[in-house]
């Protein structure tokens, strides 16, 4: 099974057993039923962005100083220029 198999499955299962909880298949007690499933969506998406959120934060202040790449990156730059302009191609 493929991953997007599996996800698209899992995906599935959950929204059928929202839908369930949400129209009273399973049963709840009353204040959980009408409180706390019909808003359950919307407190995932809003977890899930605030983890988006704190990953990207994240992210950017653990970014490490990169000198050494954009050296290498400089030097593997006008190493590929010197090579074209020895096989007769203009370079700026």
């Amino acid at each position: 099974m493929t991953r997007a198999t599996q996800t698209i499955s899992l995906l599935l299962l959950v929204s059928s057993l929202y839908m369930a909880a949400f129209l009273g298949l399973i049963p709840f007690p009353d204040k959980i039923q009408t409180e706390i499933i019909p808003v359950l969506p919307f407190w995932l998406l809003v977890s899930f962005g605030a983890y988006l959120l704190f990953s990207l934060g994240w992210g950017v202040f653990t970014f490490k100083d990169t000198e050494d790449a954009y050296k290498e990156l400089v030097q593997e730059i006008d190493e590929a220029k010197r090579d074209l302009r020895a096989k007769g191609v203009e370079v700026d």
